[in-house]
């Protein structure tokens, strides 16, 4: 399939798959007519109420405690360049270089749907700092994920001022230099402009977007890692058979329980009931049903997460076809944080399980094979302290996936009294991601060491995962440093190299 070297935005058709690209692949942006037209009709609507002194707010008033002073005259610029400059206050390390672009992807695609009341003018400048390569330096912290994501928005914008800083072909410099580089000026903002480009929820929705592109390649591969154990412990395949999950039809289940059953196919190294064992464990046994649930739980947040791609996410929201200004709350990222801290759950159980998986492989009384999978135990420790990092690591998990979306701090001198939390509950859910690749990588190296010690054909997909793996891992003879193994594994996790049915 060949990548797209152009997505063109209108608003309403922005795909996660797309977010992806544009982060990842530095796949360029192209604003539709249809767009644009939208754009300059909301705008008219914004130069018409300052030309009226209409009371509105956030374009002739101030913003959150302070929406009832009003703003005259050439004030209405310079609240939108002061708006920017004293919400650009977050702290932490910056986000990496593809949050950003997805984050300027998605603030792109919400305020071409033109009900925003930017200038064309002004939203081609975001346009064409994504598609040069111009990359804010944003911090992580510091967004309540209501108001929108206000600091790391106003960050963004800031360097469409000339201001703040960014990172052009890899290096760091002040936002007037990296315009410059890329032969862009800085623009001035004009009444309505600010609030338009920071109050959103793109901060939380990109790296949900991130997250669950790579949820997708960490299921699949935790699957094909799975069969390569059962192959390892001569487990019972018809646990998988599809009348079982036809009684029990969640969609999860059953494509989980087929999927399976493809990678062992023509397997020489699996058992029938009764022939060791009546039953597996529920590690081995159960593996539809945990793994399903994490599958309709990823499709459920795919789909929320979808439709916010292509929502209007600011205040107030200027309804062209009507003359309505309404200020609301679709800034308010609640969809997020349930969907964000639901991601969160559902992708640590594939760890969790994962990590029950490593013990039955390393342990000699639940496996019946050499203790620790090393053939001179005793002198040499074999896998015996990578089960230690999966359950550490683990456990790690379970505190990230307190749910974050049950917390609320007031804020606003009371005016902004309920927020959704849900830019920490994002970015913990990209670390949980990270966490359950480097227990999966664990199992990885396990499965394939147990699978070293006994014969016959593996099945359709394990031999294709096995074959990947010792391809750059030889077998463990005797100990060596563990750590760039586990490195190496886990690499090709992240690349997809397990994605294959």
């Amino acid at each position: 399939m060949n990548q797209p070297t152009l997505i063109q935005m209108n608003g309403d058709q922005l795909r996660i798959e797309d977010v992806a690209l544009i982060a990842r692949e530095f796949v360029h942006i192209e604003l539709t007519s249809e767009a644009l037209e939208n754009v300059r009709r909301s705008r008219a609507m914004v130069e018409e109420m300052v030309q009226q002194q209409k009371v509105v707010y956030g374009i002739t008033t101030g913003f959150g405690k302070f929406s009832d002073v009003m703003i005259q005259g050439e004030d209405v610029s310079k609240l939108q360049e002061n708006l920017i400059m004293s919400h650009a206050c977050g702290m932490g390390d910056p986000y990496p270089v593809e949050v950003v672009r997805a984050m300027m992807a998605l603030r792109i695609n919400a305020l071409a749907k033109g009900y925003s009341g930017i200038r064309e003018e002004t939203l081609l400048q975001l346009v064409e700092l994504c598609n040069r390569g111009v990359h804010p330096v944003i911090p992580q912290q510091g967004s309540l994920g209501a108001s929108g994501d206000l600091a790391p928005l106003a960050h963004m914008v800031l360097v469409m001022l000339g201001k703040g800083e960014a990172y052009v072909n890899g290096q760091q410099m002040s936002g007037s230099e990296a315009l410059k580089a890329v032969g862009l000026a800085p623009i001035r903002l004009q009444a309505k402009e600010g609030l338009a480009l920071i109050n959103g929820t793109q901060a939380m929705t990109a790296q949900l977007c991130l997250a669950l592109y790579d949820s997708r390649v960490v299921l699949e591969s935790a699957e094909l890692i799975a069969s390569m154990t059962i192959e390892a412990l001569r487990g019972i395949p018809k646990a998988f058979d599809p009348q079982l999950h036809l009684v029990r039809p969640h969609p999860g289940q059953q494509e989980s329980a087929r999927r399976l059953l493809a990678h062992l196919s023509g397997s020489q190294r699996t058992s029938q009931q009764g022939e060791l064992r009546v039953q597996d464990p529920y590690s081995l046994r159960c593996l539809p049903q945990v793994h399903g649930a994490t599958r309709d739980t990823l499709e459920y947040v795919w789909t929320t997460v979808s439709r916010e791609c292509n929502s209007v996410t600011d205040n107030p929201i200027l309804f062209t076809e009507t003359g309505d200004v309404i200020s609301g709350g679709n800034f308010h990222g609640q969809p997020m944080a349930f969907a964000a801290d639901f991601l969160a759950i559902a992708m640590a159980e594939l760890a969790n399980i994962s990590e029950r998986r490593t013990e039955r492989l390393v342990n000699p009384q639940l496996s019946g094979l050499p203790g620790f999978l090393t053939e001179n135990g005793g002198l040499h420790s074999g896998f015996m302290i990578t089960q230690y990092v999966a359950a550490s690591i683990v456990s790690e998990n379970k505190v990230l996936c307190h749910p974050a979306s049950v917390d609320s701090i007031p804020s606003s001198a009371n005016q902004e009294d309920h927020v959704s939390m849900g830019t920490t509950a994002a970015r913990k859910l990209r670390t949980v991601i990270s966490n359950v690749t480097k227990v999966l990588a664990i199992e990885y190296l396990a499965a394939a060491q147990a699978i070293d010690f006994g014969t016959g054909d593996l099945g359709a997909g394990t031999s294709k995962a096995y074959a990947e793996l010792r391809r750059v891992i030889p077998r463990l003879h005797e100990d060596r440093e563990m750590h760039p193994d586990l490195v190496k594994a886990e690499e090709l996790i992240k690349k997809g190299i397990l994605v294959i049915v």
